[in-house]
């Protein structure tokens, strides 16, 4: 197994790619969109990434933002009736970092290009997949937010839930009041209502805040569908902190936009999906990250699962060195991740 076919640039995909070609692999990755275009492009997600998911970076040398704000610990508040009713916080035992993936896609993807990666853009379909398959002794589609990633099979025993749980929304903003005494990720729940997050990050701008809510489908958080402007996004993110989460609006009130693509809002139900996709040819490609494991974001562990994916997946197929891959290895490769990130 010397040439690995990677379908998605994101965390997973990426991260995957560079370790392999430190590895002596060849690589071909898939992108739907160039370095520049993703630079350019709206938010994909909040990404805060904790020290353990954070040394996988370390260890590759690709943690290039050693300048990033940091999260320095976690608070967790119970509102009720824009009243705090309880409140805890603790310092992390090493800082968490977010980076925005318009900031940090590109830096990577220009890496894995200049240590020998084969880069190519395509927004890749079953026919791509067969023909990556033919040049590569393995594919893998690290793709869980495209068409391509839903080419996976739900698994229902995994997957309690066939309908979205939260209303989701993301504003980047300049302009808050920091937290004192040090930087944490605030963790706000207001029972009956939904979830406010809130947390320092660097974006292309500078040092920011990611706003995140969370609102119970058809509650009063989720009024994202009559947004319809970015100025309006923010409008919105404040009616909701002035009205159930008013410590956190004092902090807020004099925010703004990061940028009009600083705004993210929409849904989807938590799922887990078998991990092997059979190609029309018989071929087989495995499935990694958000293409098989999709978590609610209450959970955080989106961008940390995609980076222990990736670890596990290396060495998995480090270790199988250039025994044949066949539906034995894939299934257990997945198995080994799934039993880390406990979905």
């Amino acid at each position: 197994m010397r040439k690995i076919g990677i379908v998605g640039a994101g965390q997973a995909g990426l991260q995957l790619g560079l370790g392999l070609l430190q590895d002596g692999y060849e690589v071909v990755l898939v992108s739907n969109q160039t370095a520049d275009q993703i630079a350019r492009g709206r938010v994909t997600s909040s990404q805060c990434m904790f020290d353990r998911a954070l040394a996988n970076e370390r260890a590759l040398g690709i943690d290039f933002w050693q300048d990033a704000p940091p999260v320095e610990g976690i608070q967790f508040a119970l509102v009720q009736d824009g009243t705090t009713a309880l409140r805890w916080s603790s310092r992390l035992d090493k800082p968490a970092r977010s980076v925005d993936q318009r900031v940090k896609m590109p830096r990577w993807m220009d890496e894995f290009e200049r240590a020998g990666g084969e880069l190519r853009i395509l927004d890749a379909g079953l026919d791509d997949l067969e023909a990556l398959h033919r040049e590569c002794d393995l594919v893998i589609v690290a793709s869980g937010k495209g068409e391509i990633g839903k080419l996976f099979q739900r698994d229902g025993e995994r997957s309690p839930f066939d309908k979205p749980q939260r209303a989701l929304a993301l504003t980047y903003v300049h302009g808050m009041k920091p937290r004192a005494p040090h930087s944490a990720v605030n963790f706000n729940l207001v029972p009956g209502i939904g979830e406010y997050f809130v947390f320092p990050a660097l974006t292309l701008s500078g040092p920011c805040e990611i706003m995140v809510f969370e609102g119970l489908p058809g509650g009063p958080m989720d009024r994202w569908g009559d947004v319809r402007t970015p100025q309006e996004h923010l409008a919105e993110s404040l009616r909701i902190l002035r009205q159930y989460v008013p410590a956190e609006y004092e902090r807020a009130k004099d925010v703004v936009l990061t940028d009009d693509l600083g705004v993210l809002s929409g849904r989807f139900p938590p799922t887990v999906r078998k991990p092997i996709l059979t190609l029309p040819s018989g071929a087989l490609a495995l499935g990694m990250g958000d293409s098989v494991c999709l978590n609610d974001p209450i959970t955080g562990q989106g961008a940390n699962n995609a980076s222990h994916c990736a670890a596990l997946y290396r060495d998995a197929i480090v270790e199988h060195g250039d025994r044949p891959v066949d539906g034995a290895f894939l299934q257990a490769t997945f198995e080994h991740y799934s039993a880390f990130a406990s979905i």
